[in-house]
């Protein structure tokens, strides 16, 4: 109750003052001085709560939009970053597959492209799975390549897969030679990333950086594909052969696509 009859007071106080202050002929009396006094304190109170109020408002609905913003901005930025992974990755795989028509155009043939889908983890075998088999044209014994080199060869076929076995495994054997010595010899896989040299005499000159290729007298790998490189070279009296490591021209872990040789044109 007291309180509304102060409220009341007050607006007749502020309507009185400002009626008696309209009025420009009347000269300013004391108690309209008094009044001014009283209600100065209030006016002033009443205008700096609208105004902070109205800043607080404003501050709110900028946060609310900055935060609108922002969350906007951020699905942009992921939609541009997923544009920009799609088009190096179109990029990447559109330079890899320059490299085999390069390859195609200098080893003639029929090759069907395959992409790799599956890698064997055990420790004890070394494969990989294709997606393409028989409706391919894929068959058994197929060599696989990529235009760094030989991958390994196709040893089981489905309708539309394939096992290759790389030349890193411990089964795979392919007939090579010293590119340019024309020394003879067979590349064994170990189940690692490198591969040996085997069964070329103590007497044979080899030096490490040697290119080896592939001899084609497997009847399987076509001749003068790249192997690997000669990584280092052992002679021991007590031994016929040399002990020959090999790093291979092809990153296995880094395969993606390879090209399964069908036959030569």
């Amino acid at each position: 109750m007291f309180i509304l009859i102060g409220v009341a007071l007050f607006i007749a106080v502020n309507f009185t003052v400002i009626t008696m202050t309209s009025r420009q002929s009347l000269p300013v009396s004391s108690i309209e001085r008094l009044a001014i006094s009283i209600t100065s304190p209030f006016q002033l109170l009443v205008t700096k709560t609208i105004g902070f109020t109205q800043s607080v408002w404003r501050t709110y609905f900028m946060a609310v939009l900055a935060v609108k913003e922002n969350i906007e901005l951020k699905e942009r930025l992921s939609r541009a970053m997923d544009i920009k992974n799609r088009y190096e990755e179109m990029e990447q795989e559109n330079s890899r597959l320059k490299k085999f028509v390069n390859f195609t155009s200098s080893v003639p043939g029929i090759y069907v492209a395959g992409q790799v889908i599956a890698r064997d983890p055990s420790p004890w075998f070394k494969t990989i799975v294709i997606d393409k088999g028989e409706q391919d044209g894929v068959i058994k014994g197929a060599p696989v390549l990529v235009s760094e080199g030989i991958v390994g060869q196709i040893i089981k076929v489905a309708s539309g897969y394939s096992r290759v076995l790389l030349i890193t495994d411990r089964n795979s054997a392919v007939d090579a030679l010293v590119q340019n010595t024309r020394v003879r010899g067979m590349v064994k896989g170990n189940n690692q990333n490198k591969c040996n040299f085997v069964y070329t005499s103590r007497t044979d000159e080899i030096k490490a950086g040697e290119m080896i290729v592939s001899s084609g007298l497997d009847q399987v790998f076509p001749k003068g594909l790249k192997i690997g490189s000669i990584l280092n070279v052992k002679k021991t009296h007590s031994q016929l052969f040399q002990d020959i490591t090999i790093e291979t021209s092809v990153d296995f872990d880094k395969l993606e696509e390879v090209l399964v040789f069908i036959n030569a044109k």
